[in-house]
């Protein structure tokens, strides 16, 4: 197999000095809730001011990392690879205490199935019932099978074959349902079950577009017919991600972009205890805006409560969804200043509590950035730990955030 390296210049590793430089010339910025939250302003909680946070590249210069940590303490990793218009998937895995990487395995099936171009297409990573890896990701312009109309390109999955060191052949799942734009998702929970979710249309506007779901009972062998989650139909932003997620109890959570008319972008959230078999929708945020902002979305489970973010008018927003007080999310909280353009949150939570949200500013179509991040304490309150580094993602990607054993974050970007 051939290692993946990308058709553009990989930006040089950040060293450590660099980033404790980058991290003393942010430590003048507050954070605070942002005016939407309630009691805005107040000075941030000092937590735990040892949580250390650490940066990793991307193995082989890869692209849109996704990661995850499996209950036996092994970091499963996803990213792209090769030509960013018809990629390939990579994945590997490290073992807690482990300093390298397992070797690369390619993930697809079909050679160029997947594209990192948009940073919104790529592929989401779930583990299921047994440490199992599953895989989806929108198809690219050349990924069979093809449907009737524009936007042909099929929704894939495949998952970690029973021996651990292949994937099984990849599968399109959206069957009928094409019309694919922004990118679908994958989540899975202990008992076996497995989601796939996209957004799709008939080609007649965003506000026709629906939310779609695919759900297995057997860890992934097959799937039973797609099912319409969002009942209330506000639309769904063409260009947008969606993100699956199902947590330790097994409520399955859906959050998306919405498009009731070409002004109307909000963000909902769609919840189901039930197995998919019915949702609650939620307004989550709201966004007055007549363009695709091109967003992506991130969940994380916590101890009493599962974290929600997303991008809204170029910053990221934070919502604690409590689990004992109906899964509504909570007002959400955001860093003050400058928003820099902000972009593509990702989190992780540490033995101790604490959630790292890490963010892309200054990225782009065709256009690299930086990173920034913030530490929230085990009460979702946010810390003075936090920090940027400059020119640290390439083009066509963004940051990922796991948490180690020692409770110490490690960021790949």
């Amino acid at each position: 197999m051939s290692r993946t390296r990308f058709r553009f210049s990989a930006l040089p590793r950040v060293v450590a000095v660099i980033a404790l430089l980058a991290v003393a010339s942010w430590s003048q910025a507050s954070w605070a809730a942002a005016p939407k939250a309630a009691k805005a302003g107040k000075e941030p909680s000092k937590g735990v001011e040892k949580t250390e946070v650490k940066f990793v590249r991307v193995p082989d210069g890869g692209l849109q990392p996704q990661a995850a940590v499996d209950n036996e303490g092994t970091l499963h990793l996803v990213y792209l690879g090769d030509d960013p218009g018809a990629a390939n998937i990579y994945y590997v895995r490290k073992g807690a205490g482990q300093e390298k990487f397992s070797r690369p395995i390619c993930v697809n099936s079909q050679s160029g199935s997947a594209i990192a171009v948009g940073s919104i297409r790529g592929a989401h990573l779930a583990i299921g019932k047994g440490q199992r890896v599953h895989v989806a990701w929108n198809g690219s312009g050349t990924a069979e099978p093809r449907g009737p109309k524009k936007y042909d390109s099929p929704m894939l999955y495949t998952r970690l074959a029973d021996d651990g060191n292949s994937f099984e052949p990849q599968r399109s799942v959206n069957g009928e349902k094409y019309g694919l734009d922004g990118g679908g998702s994958v989540a899975a929970d202990l008992e076996g079950n497995v989601y796939v979710a996209w957004h799709g249309g008939d080609g007649s506007g965003e506000q026709n577009r629906r939310v779609f779901v695919v759900k297995s009972t057997d860890e992934g062998k097959s799937f039973a017919p797609d099912v319409t989650a969002d009942k209330d139909k506000n639309g769904a932003c063409g260009c947008c991600g969606l993100r699956a997620f199902a947590d330790r109890q097994g409520t399955l959570y859906l959050l998306y972009r919405g498009a009731r008319d070409m002004n109307n972008r909000d963000m909902f959230l769609l919840t189901s205890g039930d197995g998919a078999r019915s949702f609650d929708s939620l307004l989550a945020d709201k966004w007055m805006v007549s363009r695709c902002p091109m967003s992506s979305e991130a969940f994380v489970d916590g101890r009493d409560a599962v974290m929600a973010a997303w991008e809204t008018d170029s910053q990221i927003y934070v919502s604690r969804i409590d689990k004992k007080k109906g899964r509504e999310p909570s007002k959400p909280l955001a860093p003050t200043g400058k928003s820099g353009d902000r972009k593509h949150p990702a989190m992780a939570v540490n033995g101790q509590g604490e959630t790292l949200l890490v963010w892309t500013e200054g990225t782009g179509w065709n256009k690299g950035g930086g990173l920034a991040w913030q530490l929230f304490n085990d009460k979702g309150r946010p810390t003075t730990t936090r920090g940027r580094l400059d020119k640290s993602i390439p083009v066509w990607s963004f940051a990922a955030v796991y948490a180690e054993p020692d409770d110490s974050f490690v960021i790949l970007h």
